[in-house]
């Protein structure tokens, strides 16, 4: 063991009692002590060499040297505790003072060599190793973890009888974990666990089954808060679990029995459907065809004609682009009042006005007479800009319903604008940048006193129209 007459003392009152775990950690040099301590609190080695004057090597030799003696120990005074320490560990994962109890003696910060020594480690999850348990399986918390965010959204009930369901052990700091940072759940205010990327479809979900029926999109919207109930339903027809209930236009949960829901999760789901079953096959019978399975008005249907998959044949009939189709070339819409060229087709100028939706960081809907001028003639297509006053690259992508403005919540943060404050947005075609700017007239804004207002004079565009 290493000896030094200069190796200081350390309080271990808390870990200390008459035992042989005792006795041997008593035997073991004050500093030798320090190294093994330091080490459990995460502490390199590089770093315990520079407090103490010595290499990392030889502090990995004062630990093992440690280590060493503490087996001797155990050996000497209980020789099965090998086959106790592992019929401890029973279930997720064990407490050290549970592993203590199992070779008589009090919890003690030496046990950590004793578990490592039959291949015992903490359990792992997002927030890094579970320091005080034990198991022998290490992965088995994050599989019990990754059940419990597959089965969100929770309430404090449904979490209970889940941690009951995979005998989650008692006092095991589960809640601790869900809260964590780096966690896939996020607890609100009534207890209930979210899913961190889907808050607003989990909220919808609980709402629904705590009302037991469907509702209209508009209610739940308002339930909800949401700004938008068109953005709230393509959001919740995304997600197996909600269905969509035709014709009535109501919405409710898959998992109720009895629902007269379609399988479809879209019209565009039905009118590739019906085209790879019946195609080629003529427009106005494929209309007819769908909005008997799925009722929407024939304007949905013929946005849903640009989508990449769908084209048309040499009679005019619509079938897939894979058997041969060619592609249908949408014609120009018409301009809105809040958009605007330069003429050469290389900047275009959009005027928005800010809403919940925009501060909630949901993708803005904008006129497809942007995506046109754009050449994103097709569904799905995007483009990507570059920019400084956004914390990531703005993106107009084309949908079959729309197009789509994404990531503006970072720049109407970052400029303080409040609800009905307008903003211009600049997007240069060559360079594939965007320059945003914070638009309201002179005397206008809801975010500026009177004092402070100014109207930006650089927009690269000719005229920039109030948004209609």
């Amino acid at each position: 063991m290493d000896q030094n007459p200069d190796e200081g003392t350390i309080d271990l009152a808390d870990a200390a009692s008459s035992s042989w775990l005792t006795d041997a950690w008593a035997a073991i040099p004050d500093r030798s002590r320090a190294v093994f301590l330091a080490r459990c609190q995460g502490t390199t080695l590089q770093e315990i060499g520079d407090t103490h004057g010595f290499s990392r090597e030889y502090a990995r030799q004062i630990l093992t040297r440690v280590a060493g003696h503490v087996r001797d120990s155990a050996d000497e005074a209980i020789p099965d505790w090998r086959e106790r320490l592992m019929a401890a560990n029973a279930g997720i994962a064990v407490l050290r003072h549970e592993l203590a109890e199992a070779i008589e003696v009090r919890d003690h910060v030496a046990i950590k060599i004793l578990a490592e020594e039959v291949g015992l480690r903490p359990p792992r999850t997002w927030a890094g190793d579970l320091d005080g348990w034990w198991t022998h399986s290490p992965d088995d918390l994050a599989s019990v973890l990754a059940a419990i965010v597959r089965a969100a959204p929770l309430t404090s009930e449904m979490l209970a009888a889940l941690v009951a369901d995979h005998q989650v052990p008692g006092g095991f700091p589960l809640e601790r974990l869900l809260a964590d940072d780096r966690s896939p759940l996020v607890r609100e205010r009534d207890g209930t666990w979210l899913r961190r990327r889907a808050r607003s479809r989990d909220v919808a979900y609980l709402w629904l089954l705590d009302q037991g029926a469907p509702h209209r999109i508009e209610r739940i919207a308002v339930e909800l808060g949401a700004g938008s109930p068109r953005a709230l339903a393509e959001s919740l027809r995304r997600d197996k679990r909600f269905a969509h209930i035709r014709p009535e236009g109501l919405w409710g949960l898959a998992e109720w029995p009895g629902l007269d829901a379609t399988k479809y999760r879209g019209a565009v789901e039905v009118v590739v459907d019906l085209v790879t079953r019946f195609g080629p096959i003529p427009k106005a019978d494929l209309f007819t065809k769908a909005v008997q399975i799925y009722p929407v008005s024939r304007w949905r249907l013929e946005q849903c004609l640009s989508i990449d998959q769908l084209g048309e044949t040499a009679d005019g009939s619509i079938d897939l682009i894979a058997r041969g189709a060619k592609p249908i070339e949408p014609p120009e819409p018409r301009k809105p009042d809040n958009m605007v060229s330069n003429g050469d087709g290389n900047a275009y100028g959009v005027r928005l006005t800010v809403d919940t939706d925009m501060l909630r960081g949901s993708g803005i809907i904008v006129s497809t007479w942007l995506t046109w001028q754009l050449g994103l003639r097709r569904a799905p297509m995007s483009m990507t800009f570059s920019s400084d006053e956004l914390a990531v690259p703005l993106v107009v992508r084309r949908n079959t319903s729309g197009a789509q403005f994404t990531a503006l919540r970072s720049f109407v943060l970052a400029q303080g604008v409040a609800l009905g404050c307008e903003v211009a947005v600049v997007l240069v075609v060559e360079s594939r940048t965007a320059h945003l700017h914070h638009a309201c007239a002179a005397g206008t804004c809801p975010a500026r006193t009177a004092e402070d207002q100014v109207v930006p004079a650089d927009l690269p565009i000719s005229a920039t129209p109030r948004s209609t």
